[in-house]
């Protein structure tokens, strides 16, 4: 561990065991330098460390404070932690949702995508536009699946670097990690078989379930360590599971990741039973801490694992280039993908790759994860400024949701169309479930730059919480 982690930590512990109180003003960096024996510089690393982080916040001209944090989530305690899904029938509302965040007027809190203006990048624009001069008829037959060899290379490289043993023949380009997680779902299960997915669940998930005609065995979630281990083995010894559904690092809407040594039970439960993982890793780069969590993948010994992720999250959102590190699934993904979209757009799989050969990648990722976190931060401390204290919300240490609780009387559909009536969107939580079990729930998108126009809606949002009557 550094010197500047070391203070960072002790920072930390100071601020957990109450030394430091949420809007104490923290020591100068001077004043901390020189109690430290560090040099100033030292003293910067550690309290940026602290801020990606969202344990304190910088205020111009004044000095670090420490962030204002909400009430934590409890543990999730449900007397049905497990919920079976004959049919999944959901599309309809999620599209009305999803349809309302598009309009310019509205404070799009209910986005799944993160803020446009974080994707800025010259160099991509660039590296696109030298691939449309150069592009030729041989290119389109040359990147057909598995796609783009350069490209599936550095996303190898990248894996390697994280110590997961990927080679390049096992991946799989695809439109999106969307596309990446529904042929990997075609790849493993036939109409009407069971699968694992977590409760909530991300709603893309239950859209494939639907249209695949498969039934969802929902298992309960917590917003802090991730899917219940010990309902999910249950639910395998209860039903004939072909597959699992799940995110571990970040999960959307909680937020929730996994503790390695859950990861690691996983992946024995499923290795013991022969059941494939479909590991939904998207939001896997959004990490605040200094290391990244590695994903389950890094676990797989016998190719079950299909790791599905894509650029769209941390890179570029409207290129829809993708990818499922596939183990022994690879050929059978590129015979789906040939049979569906034929390829990923070629010239999107051409700029990327030279985006990625000539640097920049990581620069750009430390930059966005030190935004997010500090966004997070930012809505955070909104939140427990304005809400009323009987809201509870989750402490993601990645991605750029946050998920909230209501009392369990009050309904979030009705706060959700009474926000959208004044020109802000929420996720509710019924787009996460089949059941009713989150109707008092809903997620936000933390992702934007803060403004007056953001803090506006969350008062609107405080107020229009306080006014709900509990539904009969």
């Amino acid at each position: 561990m550094t010197r500047y982690e070391q203070l960072a930590q002790q920072v930390r512990e100071q601020i957990q065991s109450g030394v430091w109180r949420a809007g104490d003003k923290l020591p100068s960096l001077r004043e901390s330098g020189k109690r430290a024996g560090l040099s100033l510089m030292t003293v910067v690393q550690a309290y940026q460390l602290l801020e990606s982080q969202g344990w304190i916040v910088a205020r111009p001209q004044s000095g670090y404070y420490v962030a204002a944090h909400a009430q934590p989530l409890p543990q999730v305690v449900r007397s049905e932690k497990l919920l079976l899904s004959e049919q999944v029938d959901i599309n309809t509302f999620i599209f009305d949702v999803l349809q309302a965040c598009k309009d310019p007027e509205i404070v799009p809190f209910g986005s799944a995508f993160p803020d446009a203006t974080l994707f800025m990048q010259p160099k991509l624009a660039r590296a696109l536009s030298g691939v449309a001069r150069k592009f030729t008829p041989h290119n389109s037959l040359a990147n057909l699946p598995p796609g783009n060899e350069a490209l599936r290379r550095h996303i190898a490289q990248r894996y390697v670097l994280s110590g997961i043993q990927v080679v390049p023949d096992e991946i799989v380009i695809t439109a999106g990690a969307m596309e990446s997680l529904n042929l990997s779902l075609q790849a493993v299960t036939q109409p009407g078989d069971y699968v694992a997915i977590e409760s909530p669940a991300f709603y893309g998930a239950l859209q494939a379930l639907e249209r695949l005609r498969l039934k969802a065995v929902a298992i309960a979630t917590h917003p802090q360590d991730g899917i219940d281990l010990d309902s999910l083995q249950q639910a395998l010894e209860q039903y004939p599971i072909r597959a699992c559904w799940l995110m571990t690092n970040f999960q959307n809407p909680q937020g929730a990741t996994m503790p390695q040594k859950n990861k690691q039970r996983l992946v024995s439960l499923l290795h013991e039973r022969q059941i494939s993982l479909i590991e939904d890793d998207v939001y896997g780069e959004l990490y605040f801490a200094a290391d990244r969590p590695l994903p389950a993948k890094a676990l797989d010994s016998d190719g079950q694992i299909l790791h599905c992720s894509s650029f769209s999250k941390c890179l570029a959102p409207g290129f829809r280039v993708g990818w499922v590190a596939a183990g022994r699934y690879a050929p059978q993904i590129q015979r789906l993908q040939l049979l569906s979209t034929v390829s990923t757009s070629v010239p999107m799989q051409m700029a990327i790759a030279d985006y990625l050969l000539h640097g920049g990648y990581d620069t750009h990722l430390r930059r966005l994860r030190r935004l997010l976190a500090l966004r997070q931060s930012v809505m955070s401390q909104a939140i427990a400024h304005y809400f009323p204290p009987t809201v509870k919300v989750s402490q993601p240490v990645g991605g750029y949701f946050l998920w909230l609780e209501l009392r369990p009387e009050q309904s979030a559909m009705v706060l959700y169309q009474r926000a959208l009536a004044e020109g802000v969107s929420i996720a509710p939580g019924r787009m996460f479930t089949t059941s009713n079990h989150f109707d008092h729930c809903f997620r936000l998108n933390a992702s934007f730059d803060w403004s007056d126009k953001h803090e506006t809606a969350i008062k609107t949002l405080a107020r229009l919480i306080r006014e709900l009557e509990p539904v009969v």
